[in-house]
């Protein structure tokens, strides 16, 4: 009896692994925010959104134990039902006042939130403009909600206006999504200009702050470096500088209030469990009491690219461009033959032809540690 998935399956598999595509995970053990073990071997990583080593921290573990003694391992629910357990209207008071809004809502991961909060503020009759390389999640939300999607090219504020301005008379509403950090190559979008461009067309800005959050703007994330930037939807994460895991988006308190009646992915989810939830409290207090630690992945980047003479780094995420993904894969493994995990990143994750080695720094990195890194990766730039 033939398996027709199974054979489908392989067929697939066999496609991408021929084009240097095939991922597969691989058992890691991290031992803190910079050390792991694989494959029997302990490496120094520089592939980890642990921004500031604090899934590692120990008052943020001891908040997340205290938290499963009090309240269990599981929300148990969605919090519409039973799961909204008291943690959360503290992280979401923090969230808020970080970001200056009025109010906050968690979410149980950054890809549930921008699929989630899209929906539930676009739809058949709407327009969605998204940033060329916005994150996935952006797309996906986009495409759930039914509504006009409309691709703008990467941080071009003069083509999003030109068709913000071609489309908005023929729709309801309009919403331009962008990511405030980049992920893959770690620039930053001009919030300034994109705020401008969307108030001229009354138009909402969602920004995906998943990795400025803790990093950025004194920690209070990307929209912080322009103050002038009207925000209407602050979307970031848990699982990076905070080091653990889940989501938020900070707004007005009506559009909080419509998302918690209508996203369907913080309607029909269980809630996120209670140490997750206390050991971003956790989190957010360490944050707001060392600056130090805040402004140290940055710090190091652009040491990191001021060595190889490449464009300063404007985030915490360095790409080195390879190329084709083969290239990107050998580049990888002779780094971690020499004890450094780099991981390479490959399409569909990023465009074709831009293989990459994703670099992103943290407060704990040592120096001789970036050292070595900036001599392994100078080959690689010379070729």
């Amino acid at each position: 009896m033939t398996d027709t998935l199974t054979l489908y399956a392989q067929a697939k598999i066999d496609s991408l692994a021929a084009k240097n595509l095939a991922r597969t995970p691989k058992p890691t053990h991290r031992l803190d925010g910079v050390w792991l073990e694989r494959g029997g071997r302990r490496m120094v990583s520089f592939s980890c959104n642990d921004y500031l080593g604090l899934s590692h921290h120990p008052a943020v573990k001891a908040a997340a134990i205290a938290a499963i003694e009090r309240y269990g391992t599981g929300a148990g629910a969605s919090r519409l039902v039973t799961g909204d357990h008291p943690l959360f209207m503290e992280l979401e008071a923090r969230l808020a006042a970080l970001k200056g809004a009025e109010a906050a809502c968690v979410f149980g991961s950054g890809y549930l939130a921008n699929a989630g909060i899209i929906p539930t503020f676009a739809g058949p009759g709407d327009v969605v403009l998204i940033d060329d390389l916005a994150h996935a999640c952006i797309w996906s939300g986009a495409k759930l909600s039914g509504a006009q999607v409309i691709n703008f090219r990467h941080n071009d504020v003069v083509d999003l206006e030109a068709k913000l301005a071609a489309v908005r008379q023929s729709v309801r509403s309009a919403l331009v999504a962008t990511d405030g950090v980049f992920s893959m190559d770690g620039d930053v979008a001009p919030l300034d200009q994109i705020s401008r461009v969307a108030r001229a067309h009354d138009a909402w800005l969602l920004v995906d702050d998943a990795h400025g959050l803790g990093v950025l703007g004194g920690g209070a994330g990307t929209a912080r470096l322009f103050p002038d930037a009207r925000v209407d939807l602050h979307m970031g994460t848990l699982s990076k500088a905070i080091g653990g895991y889940g989501a938020y988006v900070c707004a007005t308190q009506a559009a909080i209030a419509l998302i918690k009646m209508r996203a369907r992915t913080f309607v029909y989810t269980t809630g996120l469990p209670p140490a997750c939830v206390a050991g971003a409290v956790a989190a957010l207090d360490i944050i707001a009491c060392e600056p130090d630690r805040v402004a140290a992945p940055l710090a190091k980047a652009r040491r990191f690219t001021a060595a190889l003479t490449l464009p300063e780094a404007q985030s915490a995420v360095v790409p080195i461009i390879l190329g084709c993904a083969g290239t990107a894969l050998a580049a990888a493994a002779e780094l971690e033959g020499q004890g450094l995990l780099v991981v390479p990143i490959r399409p569909p994750t990023v465009p074709e032809g831009t293989a990459r080695l994703r670099v992103a720094f943290t407060a704990g990195h040592p120096e001789t540690a970036i050292e070595r890194l900036v001599e392994a990766v100078r080959p690689w730039l010379a070729r």
